[in-house]
């Protein structure tokens, strides 16, 4: 309301101005005709610039009802926050938490089991019964960490008469490549002293293998040619 009596005050300031402007000029001789078009001419600015004043009023009217309607809407969700004992900064951050703990799943950073209590402490939040979070917790995330596969990192075999290194990664089992027996040798040299001499009762760490050594180990399969036998 003061801006729009502030815009009248000036429309009747630069009337006044122009009006004193046609008085002077009168003082040179203006003629009648000259007059009434002066007249006329700044009665049509009048009429525009009221027109102005009135949109302008129209437009503070529906930002008025637009910032009412929001701030209703805050309230709302204020409202709401308050009932889990939050506050907007404490959504803020437990939003930020959320998407964290959704990339290293998606990503799949091990070890899962330290997923799994991070998702649990999540769900622990009262936060988490707000309808934002409450599926993503307990149906999106949990379902992709149940889906979650995670090869143990080694598993452990015992020796029984018969069996060499070779032989052992050369298992379905294990590796199904008897090119890899280095990893099993390199994880357990505090028991092999002689990579051709291993015995039954021995316990021996079957480390997985990674992407590059599955690839190595492969191509060293693939480009192995068993010597000719001899006459």
């Amino acid at each position: 309301m003061k801006s729009y009596k502030l815009i009248v005050g000036i429309l009747s300031l630069l009337l006044f101005f122009s009006v004193s402007v046609i008085a002077q000029e009168e003082e040179k001789e203006m003629t009648e005709e000259e007059f009434q078009t002066e007249m006329n001419r700044l009665t049509e600015q009048r009429v525009e610039l009221t027109k102005e004043v009135n949109e302008l009023k129209s437009s503070i009217v529906e930002l008025k009802k637009k910032q009412a309607a929001m701030q209703a809407v805050e309230d709302c969700i204020n409202e709401k926050y308050a009932l889990v004992g939050a506050t907007e900064a404490d959504v803020v951050r437990f939003r930020r938490e959320v998407a964290q703990l959704e990339g290293q799943i998606q990503r799949k950073e091990s070890p899962k089991d330290d997923r799994q209590v991070a998702l649990d402490n999540l769900k622990a939040n009262k936060i988490s019964a707000l309808p934002e979070f409450n599926n993503k917790l307990n149906r999106q995330l949990q379902g992709m960490l149940d889906a979650w596969q995670e090869a143990p990192k080694a598993v452990n075999y015992t020796v029984v008469k018969g069996d060499y290194l070779w032989k052992i990664a050369k298992k379905g089992q294990f590796y199904g490549n008897g090119f890899a027996w280095p990893v099993i040798y390199n994880a357990n040299r505090d028991q092999i002293k002689d990579p051709d001499l291993i015995y039954p009762k021995q316990v021996f760490k079957i480390p997985n293998l990674s992407d590059d050594e599955k690839a190595k180990f492969e191509k060293a399969k693939s480009n192995y040619k068993p010597a000719p036998p001899t006459q």
